[in-house]
Order: structure tokens, then sequence, then C-alpha cells
């Protein structure tokens, strides 16, 4: 399996993974075969990156255990797209018990797979990318809130604030209110802090999530000491989903360009336990990544290390990546101290 940018892909290859819609329906499912018309259409959706199978090499079996399931994103999906029309339309009388129902699902899910990287590289599309990015804020949040410590109560209400974060992207705009109270994390605020069956800590995380440490953000330009603990973990899950797919740059930056992106605003932008404890969360080479390795030699990610983000699995070629002519071995980069990874190719 190979995680390619669609310019990249040619027509005979199949896709490795699903397409999905903001409903959690398929609107494509694993082994269909790609031609012309079909990658024109994607395109079209505003993909730019597909999951292919590798031909090159058939058999390499790679780890596909994720820390979250494809029902419990389905399940999501159904619910936020149905929310979503009513918010879109203006409708004030919606409720979100559902919306606790699932983060619990969320919350229980990840406990039990809670040492496990998360790798959310998802195919995006015009239509379902506010859900995708969501679902992903929600579920590293949670792995950074179930490191931290944080009980289910609070659990419950930073998932919530997670999955709703962006909300206020799809409300309408009041006339009759100003430029200020119309952006977004206003908007969501708003929204929310009206609702009695969300809790004020979870509206809070819409309103704060692009606040920085250093008073730099928006909308308030607070610092460290009047943001919430819920926000502060939002601003850095957030904003590395946004970097991985490109929201937030010319173009995405693989996973872990955008740890170091985040590394080094630590103490500025981001909370330094908050930071430290996201890094153990995430897989920096996520599997089915092809590297170079500093021996020079080339291959895939195949399963990771849990509690070593940086330290994976490499199934390693002798030459290029064929195997037909080539010996294949495997390198445990937690056991071979002195090789490290280069770079993703």
């Amino acid at each position: 399996m190979k995680y390619m940018p669609i310019d990249q892909v040619v027509q005979g290859e199949y896709l490795a993974k699903p397409i999905f819609a903001s409903d959690g329906r398929a609107l494509l499912e694993e082994n269909v075969l790609l031609t012309f018309g079909l990658l024109s259409r994607l395109r079209q959706m505003g993909i730019t990156a597909l999951y292919i199978k590798d031909s090159s090499n058939p058999e390499i079996i790679i780890d596909e255990e994720d820390v979250i399931g494809q029902e419990t994103k389905r399940e999501a999906a159904s619910l936020l797209s149905t929310l979503y029309q009513y918010v879109q339309t203006g409708e004030k009388d919606f409720k979100l018990k559902a919306v606790s129902k699932v983060a619990s699902s969320i919350i229980d899910e990840i406990t039990i797979r809670k040492e496990v990287l998360a790798h959310l590289n998802d195919i995006r599309t015009n239509d379902n990318a506010l859900f995708l990015h969501s679902f992903n804020v929600c579920v590293l949040s949670v792995l950074v809130g179930l490191k931290m410590g944080l009980d289910r109560s609070k659990l419950r209400d930073l998932s919530v604030g997670a999955l709703l974060h962006d909300i206020g992207k799809i409300t309408p705009d009041q006339p009759e209110s100003n430029s200020k109270e119309n952006d977004h994390t206003w908007k969501g605020f708003n929204l929310l802090r009206k609702n009695p069956e969300v809790s004020r800590l979870s509206a809070v995380v819409a309103l704060q999530h692009h606040e920085h440490l250093d008073g730099s953000g928006d909308p308030r330009s607070l610092t460290e000491g009047d943001i919430h603990l819920f926000s502060k973990i939002v601003a850095v899950t957030n904003d590395y989903d946004n970097m991985i797919y490109g929201v937030t740059a010319e173009k995405p930056l693989y996973p872990y360009e955008a740890c170091e992106k985040i590394m080094a605003l630590t103490n500025l932008h981001y909370d330094h336990e908050t930071v430290w404890n996201f890094l153990r969360s995430v897989a920096f080479y996520p599997n089915g990544s092809h590297v170079k390795l500093t021996t020079g030699e080339t291959g895939v990610v195949v399963s990771q290390n849990r509690g070593l983000p940086q330290r994976p699995i490499v199934k390693v070629f002798k030459s290029s990546f064929h195997i037909d002519d080539s010996e294949v071995k495997e390198i445990d980069l937690a056991k071979e101290t002195t090789i490290f990874i280069d770079k993703m190719i």
C-alpha cells in the first residue's frame, strides 16, 4: 500500500483504501480499478492523494491496526452529517445528546487501544473534509487526554468540544453582529453555549482553539493562564491535522515534519506537557510510508513500536523497492540505535 499524490497515480492502479462521503457512505470501495475517467472525477471532488495497492511489493504485509475502527467513524459521520444540515439552515432546535453518545463510543474504543499510535491519513474530498478533520482532531485529543490522566467526565467534555470545534464554520452569519462575532470561533461558541446538552467547557474549545500561549492567537489574544487545558490540547491536534492536509501551508507536510514544526513552537504557541503527550500518540512515519535510512537503504514502514513513534520497523530492499531480485530484510529501529530515518520518499 502506498499513499501518493493523485497527480502521480496512473490509470490501471488499484485503490487500497475506501473513500467515504461525509455521511459515512462508501463512495469507492477498496480494490476498485482506477481508470483515467475515474481519476479525473476524483480530482474534481477535491481529492489530492490516494492509497493505492503497491504492486511492486506484493509480499510485504503492512500492519493496518489503527486506534479507531471504521464502524465508529461511519457512525460519527452519519450523526455529524445530519447535525451540519441543521446548523447550515439556521435551525436552533437541534439535539446534541447523540454527539455525546458518539463521543463516548470514541473514548471507549480509544481506551482499549490507547497504546496504538494514530495513523490518521484519510482520503479527503470537498464534501467530507470538515467531518474528517473534526473526527481526527477528536481522536487525537482523546489520546492526549488519556495520556494526561483525564477522568471519564473530562474526556467526554474534551471529545465533544473537539468534535464540534469548527461548527462555527458552517453557522450562518448574524446580520446584526459585528465582524468579530461572525468569526467561526465566536459563532461556534455562541451556538454551543446556548445548547443545554453541551457543557460550557466543550463550548469554550470552539472559542479558544486558535489561541496561543504567547498571546499571538485569535480571537482574543489570550495568554497561557487564560486558556483552558482542553483548548490547549485541541490547539495542537487541530494544527497538526491542518498541517498534514495542507490547510495551513502551500502543500501537506509529512507527519514527522508537522511534529517537528509543533515541537519548534512549544512554549510559544503550544503547552509543553500537551505537546509531549501528543508526540507519544502519533506515528511520525505511518505504516506504508516509503523511507530512506541513514545507511542509504530504502524500504517501507510495516509496523510501529509502541511508545517509540520515531523508531518504527522497516522492511528494507537490497535494490530500490522491487523484490524480484532483491533480498528483503527487516530493521527494527528500536533495536538498531545507530540507524535513523533520513526522509520519507
